[in-house]
């Protein structure tokens, strides 16, 4: 098993417009920032997912142009990552503009280049590019974990369903930072 650890959608414009993500918003980043030294230390590598879309909205998904909803604009401080988070210089950052985080990226290159089998899979929103990165993996037969204490959503009950449905359907299961530290 050679993993990954992938933390998704950090970013600051998510946490200003969600009351119940920043409710969570300490507990995820000591979580998260936890695990990314353990992994570290393991030499196993960090990949930092952020979302993004260009000022004049070319490059986003259909919802958002249907809405004109403007969330994590390149160049703007909601696009970044949560400054609380221990990002290094050596850790991968991938930026995306669909849900998943393989969506026209180089994650997959990167994990191939790497043999890299395994993904741990951190971040917001459970129910939505967790869910997709998730499948997508599973998709192309990457082992996928979540880091139960790393993972939230706005919506709590498709956060539950999602974790249901991962652990019944896919044998994807969430784990505690402890667990996680345990496995590897």
């Amino acid at each position: 098993m050679k993993p990954a650890f992938v933390v998704i959608d950090m970013n600051i414009d998510f946490f200003e417009e969600s009351p119940a993500l920043m409710e969570r918003k300490d507990f995820l980043v000591k979580n998260i920032n936890d695990l990314a030294a353990y992994f570290r230390d393991k030499k196993i590598p960090v990949i930092w997912i952020r979302q993004e879309f260009k000022a004049d909205l070319s490059d986003v998904y259909l919802f958002m142009k249907k809405t004109g909803r403007r969330v994590t604009i390149q160049g703007t401080r909601g696009a970044g990552l949560l400054d609380e988070l221990d990002k290094r210089t050596q850790d991968l950052v991938i930026v995306k503009n669909r849900y998943s985080a393989f969506f026209k990226t180089e994650l997959e290159k990167f994990l191939a280049t790497n043999k890299i089998d395994t993904l741990v899979l951190a971040g917001i929103n459970t129910h939505a590019c967790v869910r997709m990165t998730a499948i997508d993996a599973y998709e192309r037969d990457v082992e996928v974990m979540l880091a139960e204490d790393c993972v939230e959503s706005w919506d709590r009950e498709h956060h539950d369903i999602t974790l249901r449905y991962f652990e019944k359907s896919m044998g994807i299961e969430a784990l505690s930072n402890e667990q996680l530290k345990n496995k590897f």
